[in-house]
This record gives C-alpha cells, sequence and structure tokens, in this order.
C-alpha cells in the first residue's frame, strides 16, 4: 500500500478579477493506487461535508503520491 495526499480545490475570483485556486480539503490516505485514493476521498469528502457529489464544493482533486525515504 502507498501513501498519497488528496487535496481537494475550488477556483474563486479575487478582488481584481484573477483566478486563485483554494484549497477546501486536504486528505492523507493509504490506498493500492492513485484511483482507489481518489475514490475514497471523494468518498470521505462528501460524507464530510453531507454533500451527494464532491464537484458541488471542489472544482478539482489532485492525486499526489507521497514519497517514502529511508535514512
Amino acid at each position: 500500500m502507498r501513501d498519497y495526499l488528496i487535496t481537494f480545490h475550488k477556483i474563486v475570483l479575487d478582488g481584481a478579477g484573477h483566478d486563485r485556486c483554494i484549497v477546501q480539503r486536504r486528505t492523507r490516505l493509504r490506498a493500492r493506487s492513485d484511483v482507489s485514493a481518489a475514490w475514497e476521498a471523494k468518498a470521505l469528502f462528501c460524507r464530510a461535508l453531507g454533500i451527494s457529489d464532491w464537484r458541488l464544493r471542489a472544482d478539482t482533486c489532485e492525486v499526489m503520491e507521497l514519497a517514502h525515504f529511508v535514512t
């Protein structure tokens, strides 16, 4: 199993009319693949906010595998 950091972002306009990417939620999970990590994170996101679809509160879902450093 691998460690993943999943980040949900919402794109909003700032006062000058520029797009800004705002972090809505971050989750660290252990999963077999990036796809399974994304599915699990989306389910947790929906459950935590009481919504049926994660896209109601976020525009993107970014999955990043965390490196394991052995010292």
